[in-house]
């Protein structure tokens, strides 16, 4: 995915998930990394985007925690951060969404619709109340 593609707060998001990975010594940066940073992101819209979608996101954020505490820790190459196959792929899925809607950037608002293409996240995100069809709608 073109990273010059993706709008500035995506791109924030990006830069606060690797800084995620590597403070808590992970040596891939996991959708969780990236859904966490999204959610704590200052000013962003994926947090009030949840809300008006009916998802409890303090459960949503305490299970992207509990999700990241069970990822192994790397010890001696401290600060080297690599991207996960899964999460490359829901970036593909993003993209591919946004290209569907005509989209000229990708936002953070579809990696939340595409995170319902992952088990894993998917699952996380309908543990805490979010149904694709709301957050699509909300979207609108």
């Amino acid at each position: 995915m073109r990273m010059d593609k993706l709008t500035s707060r995506f791109q924030q998001a990006l830069a606060d998930a690797q800084s995620l990975a590597v403070g808590r010594d992970h040596q891939f940066m996991e959708h969780a990394h990236v859904l966490l940073a999204l959610l704590d992101g200052q000013g962003g819209s994926v947090r009030p985007l949840l809300l008006k979608a009916g998802v409890n996101v303090n459960k949503l954020r305490s299970d992207l925690e509990a999700q990241l505490d069970r990822l192994p820790k790397v010890e001696g190459t401290p600060g080297e951060v690599h991207v996960s196959s899964d999460l490359n792929r829901l970036f593909n899925v993003t993209d591919k969404l946004a290209q569907q809607k005509g989209d000229q950037f990708i936002s953070s608002e579809l990696f939340i619709v595409a995170a319902f293409d992952d088990r894993t996240l998917a699952k996380v995100l309908k543990d805490a109340g979010a149904v694709r069809g709301a957050i699509e709608k909300a979207i609108e």
